[in-house]
């Protein structure tokens, strides 16, 4: 069976600060037409800041989508011709305050595959200095150090709750553990 769609035509619907939303019409595999909504996203990624001593630095933040204070870990969309590794650099100051020695791409997660092309890439960072943070105009973020094992339990409670952070703190404890090898992703 071929599971490839065509697309037919294409409609841009809105255009925001941050995604676009479009509605094609795509042919599948039966020779049916049907209509596919999404939305586009620039990118974006997300770091597990590792801090002297091990603890891992996450985040806290209010989400308005969600109308709660969520635990995270850094990120931010890459901004047009940014590289991966500039937006990482940049996301981390200016969230946390910290600047890091080595960072190391671990994975990439498509978040919401049914109805948005939206990446991330993760990775870690490591031989933190702190320098000062610079968050957006707009963002109020708490910072929240907390020991990998503590991480797991907040995951396992449904304190964290965050995919992405989900994800990330999942892999570090395997990486953290000798479990499993960072391989080059780029």
């Amino acid at each position: 069976m071929e599971l490839k769609e065509t697309q037919i035509r294409t409609e841009h619907i809105f255009k925001g600060k941050l995604l676009d939303v479009w509605r094609d019409v795509v042919s599948i595999s039966s020779g049916r037409e049907t209509t596919r909504e999404y939305i586009k996203h620039p990118g974006a990624v997300a770091i597990i800041p590792i801090l002297p001593g091990g603890k891992i630095l996450l985040i806290r933040q209010f989400r308005y989508a969600l109308g709660e204070v969520e635990i995270e870990i850094p990120a931010g969309k890459i901004d047009p011709g940014e590289s991966l590794e500039k937006t990482v650099i940049r996301e981390l100051e200016e969230e946390t305050g910290y600047r890091a020695g080595k960072i190391t791409q671990i994975g990439e997660i498509h978040p919401c595959i049914g109805y948005s092309n939206e990446r991330i890439w993760l990775y870690l960072a490591e031989e933190l200095k702190r320098t000062s943070q610079n968050t957006d105009h707009d963002e109020m973020i708490e910072l929240f150090p907390c020991e990998i094992k503590t991480c797991l339990d907040l995951i396992q409670q449904g304190e964290i709750k965050d995919v992405k952070a989900i994800i990330g703190l999942l892999w570090t404890e395997k990486i953290l553990s000798g479990e499993w090898s960072v391989s080059p992703h780029e």
